[in-house]
């Protein structure tokens, strides 16, 4: 069992807390609010009240997110923008996911996406980063549900810029065939890229009258 009683977490998001690994400094362990799925299951729409608690665990979905179909092949390629995950693990605040910890050039934890943006704009080495990512995105077939610029990291491979994906990974398709068809899954990938653009674009405004 991993103890993290006396750590303090590096990031606190809606519904998880993540911790640097206490025995492996470039792990990242990721623990949900105690009470929290079943707080989400009680305020989710009608429709998704038939759902089972677990499927409202942002842990349990992080699995099955990392299960899908692109992820399965054997190609070191898939890991470009994504951090690896390494399955489930207990600790001393419940079950946690345990991943890998997406670093900058300094060593230190990578800031987000969301954050570089709000503090250098949209610079050439970011909007190239961005380009990458995107024909990883289509190259691969990868799917994500939001690709939020806050679940985004900025990482690094010497001096040049990589983003990584570090959460949202699956389908919020009501009716998921990207899962099981390419055709769908281009359609489904190109989708999310234009709404990441949105989200940057908002996130940039949001800058600017900052």
């Amino acid at each position: 069992m991993i103890n993290l009683n006396e750590i303090k977490p590096f990031a606190e998001g809606g519904n998880r807390r993540c911790y640097i690994h206490p025995k492996n400094e470039n792990r990242c362990i990721k623990v949900t609010y105690q009470g929290r799925s079943k707080y989400l299951k009680q305020n989710a729409p009608w429709y998704k009240k038939f759902r089972s608690e677990i499927s409202f665990d942002d842990n349990f979905r992080e699995k099955v997110g990392y299960s899908q179909r692109a992820l399965k092949a054997d190609d070191s390629y898939k890991w470009k923008h994504l951090a690896k995950w390494y399955g489930m693990v207990d600790t001393s605040l419940g079950q946690a996911s345990e991943t890998e910890l997406i670093k900058d050039k300094k060593n230190n934890v990578a800031i987000t996406l969301e954050k570089y943006l709000f503090t250098y704009g949209m610079t050439r080495e970011i909007k190239q980063a961005i380009l990458d990512l995107e024909s990883w995105l289509r190259d691969t077939l990868i799917l994500t549900k939001d690709l939020l610029p806050h679940n985004i990291v900025v990482g690094y491979e010497g001096y040049q810029i990589v983003l990584k994906i570090v959460d949202g990974l699956g389908s919020k398709s009501f009716l998921p065939l990207e899962k099981f068809s390419d055709f769908f899954a281009k359609i489904y990938v190109e989708r999310r890229i234009r709404l990441m653009h949105l989200r940057i674009s908002k996130d940039l405004s949001e800058k600017t009258h900052a």
